[in-house]
């Protein structure tokens, strides 16, 4: 249920903000940035400032980005889940989409209707020794009640756009807003409930090693030193406490024909 495919989700990101993709094969995605997503990306405030000011075009940057472990070694970015370029783009998606409504582009010769289908990227994150992530794409028709993991992905295939499609009308949710979200949080909370979290076990059990090691060398220990340990002791314990956590990044309300 997880995207586990990084480079699709990643294909996806740049076609969606109309980024060329100049190659994507066996895990190396080369892209094209466009003006925007290189001011959103690349940090390059002064180039572009310069740019506009001399009255030029400028030229947006090409990234190539590896998701491939066994390719790693190419020329490019090394890309994972919790990588700071991951992060950088996770952050953009949050601040700059947060929400949005969408329809099916569709050129019908009769009524058609437009079902409801509210779209939520998740993203769950583990916390302790080692940390990781997780991206949920989760999809919810609002009248039938139908789950659709990896939702994203089915919307890459469909042409959307801003506003309904001629001879087309929308069909009213049955589902509230608010019972779709907890919908979708229910799945997630059952998708980490049944995992084994043998990751959680491990952090617990590396806390004690450290705990036991350090009040080993407070044996003796004066009022100042137990504050000293107390202290260090809770460093630790913050360091390897293991934690779920999950956050929404971005999400919308999709009008789609029978999909």
């Amino acid at each position: 249920m997880a995207i586990e495919n990084l480079n699709e989700f990643l294909a996806g990101y740049f076609q969606s903000h109309h980024c060329q993709l100049l190659s994507n094969k066996n895990g190396i995605l080369q892209v094209q940035l466009t003006e925007e997503m290189d001011r959103a990306l690349m940090n390059r405030p002064f180039y572009w400032h310069y740019i506009k000011k001399m009255g030029r075009e400028g030229e947006p940057k090409q990234l190539t980005f590896i998701t491939n472990p066994d390719k790693r070694e190419e020329q490019g970015e090394w890309i994972h889940f919790g990588s700071p370029r991951l992060q950088q783009i996770l952050r953009h998606l949050k601040q700059n989409e947060k929400y949005t409504k969408l329809f099916q582009r569709v050129d019908p010769h009769v009524n058609t209707p437009m079902y409801p289908w509210l779209v939520v990227n998740l993203k769950i994150s583990y916390k302790g020794k080692q940390k990781k992530e997780e991206i949920f794409s989760l999809g919810l028709q609002m009248v039938t009640g139908e789950m659709r993991a990896e939702m994203m992905n089915t919307l890459r295939t469909i042409p959307l756009q801003q506003t309904i499609s001629d001879y087309c009308y929308t069909i009213s949710p049955i589902i509230r807003l608010n019972s779709g979200y907890k919908r979708m949080e229910a799945v997630i909370d059952n998708y980490i409930e049944n995992q084994t979290h043998e990751w959680a076990k491990a952090s617990l059990l590396a806390m004690k090693e450290d705990i036991d090691t350090l009040k080993h060398f407070y044996v003796e220990q004066t009022d100042i030193e137990t504050e000293t340990m107390e202290k260090e002791i809770a460093e630790i314990e913050e360091r390897y406490r293991p934690v779920i956590s999950y956050e929404v990044i971005n999400g919308g309300m999709f009008y789609l024909s029978k999909v």
